[in-house]
């Protein structure tokens, strides 16, 4: 953890190095990244680039001028930076966007044998990419698990970030309803993690057409195209197809999140010094285990609690669309983000 120093972070001794930009990745990524989809719209991709960690390395995409103010990206669960390439070209070009892989997604280096994925470990990510970056603040806009992530890291450094943009997700997972499988979620990740470990089995190979069927029957939010988009970044090339790239040990979302009491929820949310904009897909999720999604009573505990607190720094608006609506329809989303970047922030007082 950073020490602190009038009231500042001040920077920790060991911080991620940059590796480089641009030409990052290897011959079989290249080829893959070919196969699956186009390149990104001309000049909407600025370049890629890699952060040394201590497991490896984070992958990120960067759009824009490095001199215009920082939006840091944040992707859902088991997605990848790609997730932002069709929504990304319609924000605002005088803005600094990066897209990161968390670890075990994307392009992103595995965790070391042996460490789990949890949530405040992706919070940490979060704050390596910043540290090495060397913003002083910033925006972050996390769609699904990583407005999550977002969101606590929002609250744990109140100082760093300016506007926080939660698409189809809340800032913390309540556990509303969810107290009594708590620590069955605990034990689940616990002893997925060792079966997979011990596994010997080698992953499936498919073909393109076969990944791409499969990808869409278990996302059934998930456009054609955007689908390709995600697989184009989230699987590796081997000699008779495909396989995916992220890591295995990485089950379902409730095992690795983190929820949190209404009372704690209202005391992070007090910690907040950021903007804060939630859109809410209408036909998207409610629900972290995706289940009982007419329910939704815990979005509206969390949106009271968020116009309470923040007043006038919380607006809310919701759209026509599923979850992924960023990525099918961003056309939707993408004027309401854009005059929420370009709006004035004031200082909190």
């Amino acid at each position: 953890m950073p020490e602190w120093d009038g009231g500042r972070p001040r920077v920790p001794f060991h911080l991620p190095q940059l590796l480089t930009t641009d030409h990052l990745l290897t011959r079989s990524r290249v080829s893959r990244l070919h196969h699956w989809h186009p390149r990104p719209r001309s000049g909407s991709l600025t370049s890629e680039m890699k952060l040394a960690v201590p497991w490896g390395h984070i992958a990120a995409k960067l759009w824009g001028s490095q001199q215009g103010p920082p939006v840091l990206c944040l992707h859902g669960w088991l997605d990848n930076a790609n997730s932002f390439d069709r929504l990304i070209p319609l924000l605002p070009k005088d803005f600094h966007y990066v897209a990161m892989d968390f670890g075990g997604h994307g392009l992103s280096s595995h965790y070391s044998p042996g460490l789990p994925y949890y949530q405040q470990n992706f919070v940490i990510e979060v704050q390596r990419v910043v540290a090495a970056l060397k913003w002083n603040s910033f925006s972050i806009m996390g769609h699904s698990f990583g407005g999550i992530v977002g969101g606590m890291y929002s609250c744990t450094f109140p100082e760093m970030v300016d506007k926080l943009i939660l698409l189809d997700t809340l800032p913390c997972a309540l556990d509303y309803k969810e107290s009594e499988n708590l620590l069955t979620y605990k034990r689940r990740m616990i002893e997925h993690m060792l079966q997979i470990e011990a596994s010997q089995k080698p992953q499936r190979v498919l073909s393109p057409e076969e990944m791409l069927q499969g990808f869409l029957k278990n996302n059934s939010h998930v456009g054609e195209e955007c689908a390709r988009l995600l697989l184009q970044r989230g699987t590796t090339q081997v000699a008779t197809g495909l396989v995916l790239s992220r890591d295995r040990r990485i089950s379902l979302p409730e095992h690795s999140i983190d929820f949190v009491s209404r009372d704690l929820l209202v005391h992070f949310i007090r910690k907040l010094q950021a903007h804060v904009l939630l859109i809410k897909a209408m036909q998207g999720f409610y629900n972290v285990r995706r289940e009982n999604d007419a329910d939704k009573e815990a979005l509206n505990l969390v949106k009271d609690i968020l116009k309470s607190v923040l007043k006038e720094w919380f607006q809310y608006t919701e759209v026509p669309g599923n979850h992924y609506v960023h990525m099918n329809q961003p056309q939707r989303v993408a004027g309401i983000i854009g005059s929420f970047l370009k709006s004035s922030t004031l200082n909190q007082l």
